[in-house]
């Protein structure tokens, strides 16, 4: 028989419309995998056994009797641990908040319970989502399910290692700088940040307001769709929703990409990544080409002040958020999100202003090239994942700092809050995913996600497993 757990939601979710498979079968199949895997990856922190049978009992039984929610019925999933979850604790990865249980779901949390999804437990992140290798959590790194020896990449690296691994189905992450499309990008996966306001962010711990996005991190784009469908959409709880019609996410996936008009911003993205990370994405570039889409070179002006905006930005904001925390409790942090909040005391007010005056040029400049392109093509990083630990990279003769690498090519989107797909796209020399970042214009993840499903019609990237 197929093991349960490395198989996908879309798949999952026919058998279990059809009888074939009950969702504690399914559930069963997960809490298996993590229970021979979680110790050498690190990734579920927090796991309610119990609570999630009987959750897939009840699903179980409502689908016999013909009260079927939807898709996600029965389908097991984690939640990274910066969302709120009630009556199951929520730590943020720190000290902190190790004894914080929550008397309401996160918005998210709560319209996945809608949906009927299975619960299994909460998963590592970086303290507070404060980095890009979730090395620096009360609970341990999360490692690399492709080599343990490497970071899985962060902030939302239980998250990364979980789906890689098929100890949940699916599972929820939130990306500031690049805390979805880093993890996915270093585990194999497929995440996308949608665009900034698509997904309510209340019942989430911040890192920055103006930055953070939810979204769902799967195997694939298709399952990637399923999961965004019924979290995307206005909540009154949180004021940067707009009140704009949602699309049927997995219907779009079947449309034409042929003369679909792709950009590539070669200067700032490829011509100083990895020379093997680049020769990957351009073929991959050449499979979208293939499949009909027309690929042009641009150019987007200012793109290269990017990451000292966004550093500015979420230094100011999240020693904001924990000001009246950070000063009496600072022993309770790790020191490397403790040095992060206290250097934010020293960003000036016009700094910040600065820094955001930049991102509506920014903004305008990605818009006037989307005037002419549809979606950009990108490396979702410079890199691959390197080991835990290692302070620096080599990037052509160039050593540059890891935490910097990382984030090079994901913040921009953060700033301009644009939606961003993050697929795997081939594997590096020594056996570490490689994957490509597809942006499109506000609100539009419908197109990202067709191009996306695209490219996964004819690869099995996304196909592929670590073993460990």
């Amino acid at each position: 028989m197929t093991d349960l757990s490395q198989m996908s939601i879309a798949e999952l979710s026919d058998r279990i419309r059809n009888g074939d498979v009950s969702p504690v079968e399914v559930t069963q199949a997960c809490l298996d995998r993590i229970a021979s895997t979680n110790d050498k990856v690190n990734a579920v922190v927090t796991l309610q056994q119990d609570v999630a049978l009987a959750e897939a009992r009840a699903c179980e039984a409502d689908i016999a009797k013909g009260d079927y929610r939807g898709p996600l019925h029965g389908i097991p999933i984690a939640h990274k641990d910066l969302y709120w979850t009630k009556d199951l604790r929520s730590t943020a990865g720190s000290r902190l908040k190790e004894s914080f249980v929550p008397e309401e779901d996160a918005t998210v949390v709560a319209r996945y319970r809608a949906a009927g999804t299975v619960l299994l437990g909460k998963l590592n992140t970086q303290e507070f989502a404060y980095g890009p290798t979730n090395e620096h959590s009360i609970f341990g790194p999360a490692r690399n399910p492709w080599n343990l020896d490497c970071y899985a990449g962060g902030s939302s690296g239980g998250s990364g290692a979980a789906v890689a691994l098929g100890m949940c189905a699916g599972a929820t992450g939130s990306d500031t700088g690049g805390s979805i499309r880093i993890p996915s990008a270093c585990c194999g996966i497929t995440g996308i940040k949608p665009t900034y306001g698509r997904v309510s962010r209340k019942g989430i711990f911040p890192l920055c307001w103006t930055m953070d996005h939810p979204g769902p991190m799967t195997r694939s784009v298709r399952d990637v769709a399923m999961m965004l469908q019924p979290i995307a959409g206005r909540d009154p709880n949180d004021p940067a929703t707009p009140d704009r019609e949602v699309p049927d996410y997995v219907v779009a996936l079947d449309g034409a990409i042929d003369g679909l008009r792709i950009g590539v911003p070669s200067g700032y993205f490829y011509d100083r990544a990895d020379p093997e990370v680049e020769q990957t994405v351009r073929g991959a570039l050449s499979v979208l080409a293939d499949l009909g889409a027309r690929v042009d070179e641009v150019e987007i002006p200012h793109i290269e002040h990017a990451a000292c905006a966004a550093a500015i930005i979420y230094y100011a904001e999240a020693t904001a958020y924990h000001d009246d925390d950070i000063a009496p409790h600072g022993e309770l942090y790790t020191d490397r999100v403790r040095a992060f909040l206290e250097f934010g005391n020293y960003i000036l007010a016009k700094d910040y202003l600065h820094a955001q005056r930049f991102r509506t040029l920014l903004g305008r400049a990605i818009a006037d090239v989307f005037k002419r392109v549809d979606i950009l093509v990108t490396p979702t990083l410079p890199i691959t994942a390197t080991p835990i630990g290692q302070k620096t990279v080599m990037i052509r003769d160039d050593e540059q700092p890891v935490y910097l690498a990382l984030l090079r090519n994901t913040e921009p989107f953060n700033l301009t809050g644009l939606p961003a797909l993050t697929l795997p796209c081939g594997f590096s020399t020594t056996g570490m995913p490689i994957s490509m970042q597809l942006v499109g214009r506000p609100f539009d993840e419908a197109t990202v996600l067709r191009l996306g499903h695209a490219y996964q019609g004819v690869t099995d990237w996304h196909e592929r497993r670590p073993v460990v």
